[in-house]
């Protein structure tokens, strides 16, 4: 009996960390946010109870909210359907035995480890100026341009997203383990029945593909609602130009870092998650229809 309750103490031992961890460094900061939101807090005096009065400020006269909501989706809704793309058909390209293959898929993924850097930003800032590598390319096929791709309101949000597409290496890894995981036979069998490429593809690796398709999707919609770093150091933090590159979570960071008015971004860190959660909860939702599980079929 003695040796039992010795066996429980050194488990909570070993656990205690983590739960200490969780509560201190995770459920504290969230259970406090939650509150702030409903506050006027400014970091240097006692928070004020204030009710929703930031969240009916949020939505009714906070135009640059709006402003960061749409510049946000217009992100979200562009860039991770074309990193998707991209991080398909290179992982397709690289799902071969070749000689050196390993050397590729390490090139590729190199981009998703040092992307999400500052100096990577910087480069970015470099390669799109007016004096940059992009209008240099350009320069060479006959197209001769001064135009400072990142200070240009219509096409600085672009240069964002392409940053973000450069950046698939990770979800290529991913949709590489998926396509080994299908089982030749299935192309072969097809193959003997006359099946073009693309009937393959349609028909037998996007239907085994499609769990894994939608684990990239998720992951990459959370990630890219978050996305701070490029926007904050291509912008100098500002946002611009006219407030086209103000991401959510750039103007949150203002809000809170900049104003100091950490109850209104503690209520926009919420309306975030709510987002997000509807999001995800709606894909969740219509995966019935597209997504397809080997062992139960259709779902």
């Amino acid at each position: 009996m003695k040796l039992r309750e010795n066996d429980h103490v050194v488990g909570y031992v070993f656990i205690a960390p983590f739960v200490l961890g969780f509560l201190i460094f995770t459920l504290y900061p969230i259970l406090s946010s939650f509150y702030y939101s409903f506050t006027d807090y400014n970091l240097f005096e006692s928070p004020r109870w204030i009710g929703i009065d930031n969240y009916r400020k949020m939505v009714l006269d906070d135009e640059k909210f709006v402003k960061s909501l749409h510049v946000t989706f217009t992100y979200v809704f562009a860039s991770v359907p074309l990193r998707l793309i991209f991080a398909l058909i290179v992982a397709m390209l690289l799902n071969s035995t070749a000689r050196g293959i390993g050397i590729y898929r390490s090139a590729y993924y190199l981009p998703s480890l040092i992307g999400g850097s500052v100096a990577v930003s910087i480069m970015w800032v470099q390669i799109f100026g007016t004096e940059g590598l992009f209008n240099s390319v350009l320069g060479l096929i006959g197209i001769h341009t001064t135009t400072s791709w990142i200070g240009s309101p219509s096409t600085a949000l672009w240069t964002l997203i392409a940053l973000s597409v450069w950046q698939f290496g990770s979800s290529m890894l991913i949709f590489l383990a998926g396509l080994k995981n299908i089982p030749a036979t299935y192309y072969e069998a097809a193959s003997v029945d006359g099946a073009s490429g693309w009937r393959r593809f349609y028909k037998i690796t996007l239907p085994l593909l499609s769990p894994i398709i939608l684990f990239n999707l998720i992951m990459q919609i959370i990630s890219a609602f978050m996305t701070f770093t490029p926007a904050y150091v291509i912008s100098r933090g500002e946002g611009g130009p006219l407030d086209n590159t103000l991401l959510y979570s750039l103007y949150l960071y203002r809000r809170a870092f900049a104003f100091f008015e950490m109850g209104y971004a503690s209520a926009m860190a919420w309306v975030m998650l709510i987002i997000i959660a509807a999001i995800t909860f709606a894909i969740f939702k219509t995966s019935s229809y597209w997504v397809h599980y080997e062992s139960k079929g259709e779902r």
